[in-house]
This record gives C-alpha cells, structure tokens and sequence, in this order.
C-alpha cells in the first residue's frame, strides 16, 4: 500500500511539472497572451470570483493581490513586467501592469487564488457582433482603406504587420493610410505618431517599410519608449531606408504638434478610439489579422475586383506587440 502510496505521488508532481513547464512555454512563445480574451474555463472562474468573498471568507488586500500577481507571472518566465495599480471591478481585483513600455490590465480574483487575463462584456460583445452581422463595406472602383493605430498598442504593430503585405500587393488600386488615433502609453507613443506623420510627408515611398520594420522591432519594443535606448535603434531604420535624420527632427519640432492634432481631432470626429480600427469606404470593418484574410476584406470592396485579388497571401498571424513571429491563432484584442 505504502509503494502504491509513493506511486500515486510521483505520478501526481510529474503531471503538476508538466503543466508548469507548458503553461511557461506558452507565455514565453506569446507573452501578448497576457492581455488577449479567454474563454471556457476562465469565464467559469470569473463567475465564482464575484462571489469569492462569501465561498472562502478570505479577501486578501488590493495590494498584495497585485503583487502576488506580478509574482505568479515572474515564476512563469515573463521578466520586465511592473506593477502600476489596483482597483476592483466587477467583484475582483484590475491589476494594471506595465510590460514593454505597455500598460496592460489584468485580473485576480479577490481571495488571490485565479488569475483572469481579461473581463470581456456581454453587452459589448452582443453589439459587436450586431453590427458585425448587418454592416456591408459599399463598393467603389478604388477603396478607401484607413487604419487607424496607437503607435505603441501591441494589437495596433500585429494589424500593420498583418495589413501591408495585402497593401503592397494592391498597391495604387487603392487608397490606403495609416492613421492616428492620439497617445495612450505615454509622451514616447506621441512621438513616435510625429515622426511617423513627418516620415510620411518627406519619405512617402519608404514610409511602409518604416513602419513595418519599427513594428517587427524587438529591440524597439524593449526600450519601452526610452530615448537613450530608442536613438540606435532608429538611427539603423533611418540608415536602411535612407532616411535623413536632422530633416525628420526638424520636421517633428516645426509640424509635428500640427500633424498630430488634426489626426487626433480627425479620429476623434470619426469616434475611432480603440487600435486598431479598420476602415474601408466609410465604414467600420473587421478581419481575421493575417494578410489573406484583410485582402479579402479590402477585395470585397472593388466595383471591378482586380486579378492581384486572387494572390493568395500568408494566413499566419502576426504576434501582437514588437517582433516578427507569427502564430496560427487570431486575435480581435485592441487597445
């Protein structure tokens, strides 16, 4: 009995061990996950956290909440992740956090013992999917196609990254811009938008490529919008695309506040708050994020669809955040 006994136990902390090590793999993979929608057996957590005081009794402070969180993670591998806030909603504690120069909202329950990575609306949900289901893109001979991005929200660089191969491969058939929603991550993420706005206007054949390399950037996204850190970094982007430097500083100190406001008042007037948002002839679209899937979007839109229409693109999906890996999951995520 006793050797049945130590049996049981060793098989037990061997399947504990391998959970551990998958659930670190899949963070380390995808640390974005911290921050994407769950579903199934999360929801169920949620459900009994909003009654967690009165089935355990035992409510731990906001504070030590937070920092249980942030210690869970570490454990799991994901460095660079700092605590910033707490409050309750919604029966359990909002953790925010900051993690690569992004600030990320995340989830405990109140007794410190679940961890949710996001609170997602049904009402919310219901109205997505209803405007989903009746909105239709109006056709023309050449769509306008705008999307509008937080320079720094990880879900904004994956839908650039996903977006311009289907860009490039349409090329003049269609009138495409990248546009500015304003700063949510800070005076870095404001910028970042003006130099992206000067690049634009002085570099408008190598202003794609700008952005899909800062985008695909690592090292940019470890800076976490740090200056010293930041300065290499473009001075190689500027260097790759011929790109002068002192003429896009200039630009940025002259016209950069202007460019900026009348994106941000633009985005405003359009009630575009959320990245990224995808706009196609006027109206509000959405796309799995890989290039097939919004080419297809875009495509559904011509009056005489084009023949580079039937190039099929990559259905991989870009990581959200910095970085050029893909996955084979999608993600509807935004900031």
């Amino acid at each position: 009995m006793e050797e049945e006994k130590k049996g049981h136990e060793a098989e037990h902390n061997s399947q504990e061990s391998s959970k551990k090590h998958n659930i670190t793999a899949k963070v380390r993979e995808n640390p974005w996950m911290l921050s994407t929608i769950i579903c199934g057996a999360f929801v169920l957590v949620l459900l009994i956290a909003t009654f967690s005081g009165g089935i355990t009794g035992k409510v731990i402070s906001a504070n030590n909440a937070g920092e249980k969180l942030i210690s869970f993670y570490k454990t799991m591998g994901v460095e660079n992740l700092t605590y910033v806030s707490v409050k309750e909603v919604s029966g359990v504690y909002q953790v925010n956090v900051n993690y690569q120069g992004q600030e990320i909202p995340l989830y405990i329950t109140k007794d410190g013992k679940n961890i949710i990575t996001s609170l997602n609306s049904i009402e919310e949900a219901s109205e997505t999917t209803e405007n989903t289901e009746t909105t239709e893109i109006p056709k023309s001979a050449k769509p306008s196609v705008e999307l509008y991005v937080f320079t720094y929200c990880p879900y904004g660089t994956q839908m650039e990254k996903a977006i311009l191969p289907a860009i490039k491969l349409l090329g003049d058939k269609i009138d495409f811009k990248i546009r500015q929603i304003g700063a949510m991550h800070g005076e870095h993420e404001k910028l970042e938008a003006e130099r992206q706005l000067c690049i634009e206007k002085n570099y408008p054949a190598q202003f794609l490529d700008y952005v899909l390399a800062f985008a695909e950037s690592s090292a940019i996204g470890n800076c976490n919008g740090d200056a010293t850190c930041l300065l290499p970094e473009l001075n190689k982007l500027y260097a790759k695309f011929g790109i002068d430097a002192s003429k896009i500083n200039a630009c940025i100190t002259k016209e950069g506040e202007t460019m900026y406001n009348a994106e941000v008042n633009n985005a405003n007037s359009k009630g575009v708050s959320g990245s990224p948002t995808l706009i196609i002839n006027g109206v509000t679209s959405s796309a799995a994020r890989n290039a097939e899937a919004i080419k297809g979007v875009i495509c559904s839109a011509f009056t005489d669809v084009p023949s580079a229409c039937s190039t099929t693109l990559s259905t991989n999906s870009p990581s959200a955040g910095f970085g050029s890996s893909t996955t084979t999951s999608s993600s509807s995520a935004s900031c």
